[in-house]
């Protein structure tokens, strides 16, 4: 009898655009530790996290040799100015050095000016909250751009301050928190200034480059019925007020778009209101902390943003401490990258979260995001299998077939990766 013929698949390898950024991010008090100055102190310590402001140069060494050539990092406000108006040069000189180091190692180094902690004294005077507090970032980004700038390659001003909103007024897990629509308000518009006035800053300390922008969580929405008024409608407003309203709010003021995507919700009718579905009921795979694997809705957000202006995937990962789970997650959502890039989308580099396990804020440390595990009895660091497979995507500058192929067998990239490396 004549064989059926074998079904034809595309398996070939994903380029992606000479001279794209690969890295990955982490920010300052989430991994540094020993930081007595920040708000976050006296709510959920961070202790000595992963002990980074001590052995950064092993970390930095970890990720050249894991071939990555960027960097996304942040300073603590806290640390440079523990008091008003009082600078600590030590700490100052300290970031010098790091930053040194990186530049030594010929990384990109795309830097945060504010990611999420507060010195305690502003947060004494009310926080984000306070319009003086605006005053007092500027001062600080000030005194500490012309001390650090030359070897900044990219700047972000602020990260996620939707997610600070949400996180303080809305569920209220965060420091300072309490129930306050004006809180609510005052709060993103003071930190949509304090952009505003950083990146003014920037550009009349460096007006020939150095690209500045912000990070902003953005999620992928979905009505659960297509055809359903309300869902939609639902999906357009959360679209606008998540994903646009503070670039909107910022409007002439980014170089560049740098986006966090980390969600997927769907809305369905549920009642009169369509709210969120329960993600456990209704998917396929998630992560250690019940968040949703959705790889399409990274194209859907890129292909949402995209507006002839350079974007950085500024945060993407995944906690779990199934390390073949980060491997299909790194393939899964780098094929979608390649494929809004394809689309035209200008998608100009890719920071996974994060390149060594840290302090995951009112969580703990009990989420696993690391390319690389922290012990945080010894602070031992042990490159995980899927820093290797990262490793193996950036070298060739793209996803080879071989790894595309397996998102559909149910082999294991561990397994492959090992056979490709004893070639």
């Amino acid at each position: 009898m004549p064989q059926e013929p074998e079904e034809k698949h595309d398996h070939g390898p994903l380029n992606f655009p000479t001279g794209f950024l690969w890295g990955a991010a982490t920010s300052a008090y989430q991994v540094e530790g020993g930081n007595i100055h920040a708000d976050w102190e006296d709510f959920k310590s961070a202790g000595q996290a992963s002990d980074q402001y001590n052995l950064y140069e092993q970390d930095f060494d970890l990720a050249k040799s894991l071939n990555h050539n960027s960097h996304r990092l942040s300073i603590e406000w806290s640390r440079i100015e523990p008091s008003e108006g009082e600078f600590d040069q030590k700490e100052i000189e300290h970031y010098v050095k790091l930053l040194k180091y990186l530049k030594k190692l010929n990384f990109t180094v795309m830097l945060t000016l504010w990611h999420v902690t507060l010195p305690k004294w502003v947060a004494d005077k009310g926080g984000w909250e306070n319009g003086q507090t605006v005053k007092y970032f500027e001062r600080f980004v000030k005194k500490i751009i012309p001390e650090i700038g030359e070897f900044v390659d990219l700047w972000i001003t602020v990260n996620e301050p939707g997610v600070y909103v949400y996180e303080t007024y809305i569920v209220r897990a965060w420091p300072h928190a309490k129930k306050s629509l004006l809180g609510q308000i005052k709060t993103l518009l003071n930190l949509a200034s304090a952009h505003k006035k950083a990146y003014k800053a920037l550009h009349q300390i460096y007006p020939a480059g150095k690209p500045v922008g912000m990070a902003n969580n953005v999620m992928s929405f979905e009505a659960f019925h297509k055809h359903s008024l309300t869902e939609q409608l639902a999906v357009t407003l959360n679209d606008i007020f998540i994903n646009h309203l503070f670039y909107f709010l910022t409007k002439g003021t980014h170089d560049f778009l740098g986006i966090n995507y980390y969600f997927h919700v769907r809305f369905k009718h549920q009642g009169l209101i369509p709210e969120p579905v329960n993600k456990l009921q209704q998917i396929h795979e998630i992560s250690d902390l019940g968040w949703e694997v959705y790889p399409e809705g990274l194209f859907d957000v890129l292909a949402d943003l995209s507006d002839d202006i350079p974007i950085y995937i500024t945060e993407c990962g995944i906690a779990t401490t199934n390390d073949d789970r980060r491997n299909r997650f790194l393939i899964a959502y780098l094929q979608e990258v390649s494929r809004a890039i394809k689309a035209g989308v200008n998608v100009r580099g890719f920071f996974y979260w994060s390149l060594i396990d840290n302090f995951e804020w009112h969580l703990g440390f009990d989420p696993r995001f690391g390319l690389v595990e922290v012990d945080y009895d010894t602070f031992k660091r042990t490159p995980r299998n899927s820093a290797q497979v990262y490793s193996e995507i950036i070298k060739r500058n793209g996803i080879p077939h071989d790894l595309l192929k397996l998102l559909g067998h149910g082999i294991r990239v561990k397994d492959v990766l090992k056979e490709k490396i004893e070639e």
